[in-house]
């Protein structure tokens, strides 16, 4: 298993910090692209809304959705919607998941986590693999969460590892629990396979 650097009570501010640094460093030691995921959801987005303010060279950097809802990109449930207003104003290219796009090495892969240990949109019920074939799936979520009842389109375990870093941002002492149990190997969820099969470094903020 990889190297799980916790790091408790982060700010919003502080991870925007870290994820600058990251990029900041792979823009200086990398003369090509660098290419990022992150994730949706609630928490995410103040974080990117002050990480969008960091003086870099934006038009060097990719940003991918870690995963989406199969609903277009103005409807109000779509990741890349919102992660395109974000980012295409300061220059960053954001790429649309499909199962045909060709997926790159990331620089760093951001991921929260449900309470029930889902990662990306690999739910419990997807019995998502390590050794996948496909870098990208769509998959139906079952049950279907009521607050977005859509298909999905997501990265799969091997696209995740296929990077130089993982980071989480786990908020809530019930996904707490879950993630620690993962790092302990008490459970088989999304999550513990994830990190089972991780190498590199992983860093949580909670």
């Amino acid at each position: 298993m990889a190297d799980i650097d916790i790091i408790e009570d982060s700010s919003d501010d502080y991870i925007a910090t870290f994820i600058e640094a990251v990029l900041r460093s792979n823009l200086t030691e990398h003369a090509e692209t660098v290419a990022i995921s992150v994730p949706g959801g609630s928490t995410p987005f103040p974080i990117m809304e002050k990480l969008v303010r960091a003086d870099l060279d934006w038009s060097r950097v990719a940003v991918w959705p870690g995963d989406d809802r199969v609903v277009p990109e103005d409807h109000p449930a779509s990741n890349t919607g919102k992660i395109r207003q974000l980012f295409e104003p300061v220059g960053a290219t954001v790429a649309t998941l499909n199962e045909m796009e060709q997926v790159p090495h990331f620089a760093l892969v951001w991921l929260g986590m449900g309470a029930d240990g889902h990662i990306a949109s690999l739910f419990p019920n997807t019995d998502p693999q390590f050794d996948d074939p496909q870098m990208v799936r769509r998959l139906t979520p079952d049950p279907l969460p009521p607050e977005a009842p859509f298909d999905r389109v997501t990265l799969t375990i091997p696209a995740l590892l296929n990077s130089d870093a993982l980071m989480f941002v786990i908020r809530g002492d019930d996904k707490r629990a879950v993630f620690d149990a993962a790092v302990a190997g008490e459970h088989d969820l999304p999550v513990a396979r994830l990190l089972g099969a991780a190498m590199q470094q992983v860093t949580c903020f909670t």
